[in-house]
């Protein structure tokens, strides 16, 4: 059974502003309508509006869920290089550590806080997304929805992150973890 799910918190930490215009810069940019955009995120139209005006704050699954249907990773949308932008969702604080690109691949490096008592639940990603986390404190359970796989300290976890997946501190520790996505170049 899973845990009830807390509010969403906002991420107070990012530029709503600065989000705002990267994602209707994004959307413009491959020629969809917000409404579009809104239905196949799964997110309010009038929410998706107030982000891309900077009026409201967006959460980490709301985030992700608007990037994987412009096909961008996230760091696309979140503050420049010399910024550190951290993002909330409702369990799992990710702090973005560095961007790069390959010949190949994209790649996301974050460092990651899953709090107890919760889980988090991430929408698809992209097709050929992977995600690999290696944990450095607590117990934690993550991977697709219908998969998970567990890891304590020093282990490490990897899966194809193009299906729903989720995060879950197990136990009353937090898990210290630091998350690679890889975003193949299409």
């Amino acid at each position: 059974m899973t845990p009830p799910r807390p509010a969403r918190r906002p991420a107070p930490e990012t530029d709503a502003g600065a989000v705002g215009h990267r994602l209707r810069a994004l959307r413009i940019e491959r020629g969809v309508s917000l409404s579009t955009l809104a239905r196949s995120a799964g997110v309010g139209k009038a929410t998706l509006s107030a982000l891309e005006n900077g009026t409201r704050n967006p959460t980490l699954e709301t985030l992700y869920a608007i990037t994987a249907q412009l096909g961008v990773p996230l760091a696309a949308v979140l503050a420049g290089p010399a910024a550190t932008p951290t993002v909330r969702g409702t369990t799992v604080v990710a702090t973005l550590l560095e961007s790069f690109t390959e010949t190949d691949a994209s790649y996301e490096l974050y460092r990651l806080r899953v709090r107890p008592g919760g889980e988090q639940v991430s929408p698809a990603h992209q097709p050929g997304v992977t995600e690999h986390v290696t944990v450095f404190a607590g117990v934690l359970r993550a991977g697709p929805l219908d998969a998970p796989l567990t890891a304590a300290a020093g282990g490490h976890l990897r899966w194809t992150s193009d299906v729903p997946h989720g995060y879950a501190a197990l136990g009353d520790e937090e898990v210290a973890a630091s998350l690679l996505l890889r975003y193949p170049r299409t």
